[in-house]
């Protein structure tokens, strides 16, 4: 009885000095996976913070870019953080630096379409083909841009509709962008009847042109003969106008055009009706 006593008090105490300097082992890995911690946090916020101000401090840098950039370095600093917080309980680092590339890959692979939306986005920022309040025309869309996120781009339709396009597929078709430069070019065709004065013709469409204060005089308004056949001929005005005006100032020519040709029309046939016949 004494002696089954004293093999328990003897491994008890075996048992409390291997527990007692597991404690002073781990004591120091979790001290010092404490101290990673605090510092990996304090450094990844101050890294994202600077990035931040430093992307922002360059001119047309986008913000929603800069806040994205400056976010992935904050997580790629945690990641490396916890992969050496790790290494000081003594987990091979290398493996966990392949689980997460596999976890990388096959995450990849299951967002492949959101993850193309947002290399879309980070593209679109970056070469900038539209901004803000720009108006812009795709096979797939059109209107003015209301806000260019990493995912997908919201725009307001002429006819007051919203509309959420994915980014990719504004990156991967041609756009045509209305308001990128300040001015635009117009042009209004009219056919010339046979026995009719093309040159008449002429001077009234630049009358209307020049009438309109809209229409800029440089470049001046212009008319050429584009086509012609035996019984008629095509005479067309080119002229500019402010971006920002150019659908009105188009919609108000071509009313002008219709109305001036709608007098001329009337005016030859009262003057027809007035001639008397031999």
């Amino acid at each position: 009885m004494e002696q089954q006593a004293t093999d328990i008090i003897v491994a008890s105490q075996a048992a409390l000095r291997q527990a007692s300097a597991l404690a002073v082992q781990y004591s120091f890995s979790v001290i010092g996976a404490l101290i990673l911690l605090i510092i990996g946090w304090l450094a990844a916020a101050f890294l994202q913070r600077w990035a931040f101000q430093g992307l922002s401090r360059i001119r047309g840098f986008d913000a929603t870019l800069a806040g994205f950039f400056a976010g992935a370095i904050r997580y790629v600093v945690l990641i490396l953080v916890m992969v050496m917080v790790l290494g000081q309980f003594g987990v091979q680092t290398a493996s966990i630096l392949a689980a997460l590339g596999a976890a990388g890959l096959a995450i990849g692979l299951a967002l492949q379409g959101t993850l193309q939306n947002i290399a879309a986005g980070i593209m679109l920022l970056v070469l900038r083909p539209f901004r803000v309040g720009e108006y812009i025309e795709t096979s797939a869309v059109s209107g003015t841009i209301i806000e260019i996120g990493l995912f997908a781009t919201e725009l307001k339709t002429s006819d007051g509709l919203y509309r959420l396009a994915p980014n990719s597929t504004l990156w991967n078709v041609p756009i045509t962008n209305h308001s990128r430069f300040p001015t635009r070019r117009h042009e209004l065709s009219v056919t010339v009847p046979k026995g009719e004065s093309i040159a008449e013709t002429q001077d009234m469409l630049l009358q209307i042109a020049r009438g309109d204060s809209r229409v800029l005089l440089d470049p001046a308004p212009a008319t050429f003969v584009d086509t012609a056949s035996a019984d008629s001929a095509t005479v067309k005005l080119r002229y500019w106008a402010q971006s920002s005006n150019w659908f009105a100032t188009t919609r108000d020519m071509t009313k002008a055009l219709k109305l001036a040709f709608d007098e001329r029309a009337a005016k030859v046939q009262a003057e027809e009706t007035s001639t008397p016949t031999p």
